[in-house]
């Protein structure tokens, strides 16, 4: 089926497919291949989503689709480097400084770029409790609550499993 010039919405709806939103199809396709490799082929599946990286090195969902497969596979130094990857990359793409703990809540927009970066860091958050590290943990929860107060990256689940685990103090 042509899918050319269709938004990621058409496409998923036409056969279950992820909305990785407004992609070059040919990175979509790979996107797609690499979701359904990682139910049958978890070095292929990374290997789908670094193809489609070194096509388009600016399609935050391959950053997003590694650092997920590595976390739930348990390979959490290369979930932790994705995703710092990928939060370098929203950066630029936001106009930020690569090192998201400089940026200011004052004139934060959560969307976008943006909301890829603190979504992404709440990942690292996550990554850094799986790792042991409370502290690294802790101190990349404190500065997502300052820099997102509503919650709007849903950060608070990992901050309530942080305290549940006693891995870090309030």
């Amino acid at each position: 089926m042509e899918t050319q010039g269709r938004d990621g919405a058409e496409r998923a709806r036409d056969h279950d497919a992820i909305d990785f939103g407004d992609l070059p199809d040919a990175v979509n396709d790979i996107l797609q291949a690499g979701v359904a490799l990682y139910r049958l082929d978890r070095a292929a599946a990374d290997v789908a989503f670094r193809r489609a990286l070194a096509i388009d090195p600016t399609c935050l969902a391959a950053y997003f689709c590694l650092y997920k497969i590595h976390a739930y596979s348990g390979d959490l130094d290369a979930a932790r480097a994705a995703a710092e990857a990928g939060i370098v990359e929203a950066a630029r793409q936001a106009g930020r400084d690569p090192d998201w703990t400089t940026w200011s809540a004052d004139d934060l927009v959560l969307d976008g770029p943006v909301r890829f970066a603190l979504y992404t860091a709440k990942a690292l958050a996550f990554v850094a409790l799986r790792r042991g590290d409370g502290e690294a943990a802790r101190r990349i929860l404190d500065r997502l609550a300052a820099l997102d107060p509503d919650d709007g990256v849903g950060a608070r689940v990992v901050d309530d499993l942080a305290r549940a685990t006693d891995v870090t103090k309030p």
